[in-house]
């Protein structure tokens, strides 16, 4: 009978032992799920800021390409800014409210869960206000760092070269925040960043320069 109950001991340890490291590993899981949740956003986050950086500066250079007065520069951030923020506001809108009646449709086709269950889920899933408001936010981020660039200095080409040291400061960081929640090569994705955002103010300033030599705008 000793040895009987000694085997049923060991057992039962064997058996909690194997249990917590079940429960150890599934909180490893989670763990390692919510991390990946959190890198997905921040790296959307930082794309978006990268984004308005770009596209605002471009259009602050593309108009100081033709007009040297601060005033026109500045207004025309300001609505690169709104105008870009809403543009992201909606389009992320209207995607997290795609992907959510989705969700729901394929929950309701399912129906195999109790009422308070599917209440949980409809907790979990994305929400389409939020991502809107986070998507304008950060887009909003990055276009402020030109605006600030340009807002205090009246001469023309010192005011260009600013703008264009600031965006260049900044595409390094976002491009390297970018490189590190997406496990990418730090360096080459940074300079890859930075040499895009360069070109792409280029050839806005240079196109609209031309343009405006040829007189084709009036």
């Amino acid at each position: 009978m000793g040895s009987i109950t000694n085997s049923q001991e060991l057992a039962k340890n064997e058996i909690e032992k194997q249990s917590m490291q079940v429960e150890q590993n599934l909180d490893e899981v989670e763990i390692a799920v919510d991390y990946s949740k959190r890198a997905q956003w921040l790296r959307a986050a930082v794309l978006g800021a990268n984004d308005g950086l770009l596209s605002t500066s471009s259009l602050m250079m593309g108009i100081g390409a033709v007009k040297q007065d601060a005033k026109a520069m500045i207004l025309t951030g300001i609505a690169g800014l709104v105008a870009g923020a809403c543009s992201m506001a909606i389009g992320e809108f209207v995607s997290v409210y795609s992907q959510y009646d989705i969700e729901m449709s394929q929950m309701k086709r399912q129906n195999n869960s109790s009422t308070h269950e599917l209440e949980e889920k409809k907790k979990n899933l994305p929400s389409p206000l939020q991502a809107a408001a986070a998507s304008a936010f950060a887009f909003a981020i990055g276009a402020i760092v030109p605006l600030l660039a340009a807002a205090f200095v009246k001469n023309y080409h010192i005011r260009l070269g600013i703008v264009v040291t600031a965006v260049s400061f900044a595409l390094l960081v976002f491009g390297g925040l970018g490189a590190y929640l997406g496990n990418a090569p730090l360096l080459k994705s940074s300079l890859r960043v930075l040499i895009g955002g360069w070109l792409s103010m280029g050839i806005t300033f240079g196109l609209t320069k031309l343009v405006g030599v040829t007189g084709l705008y009036g």
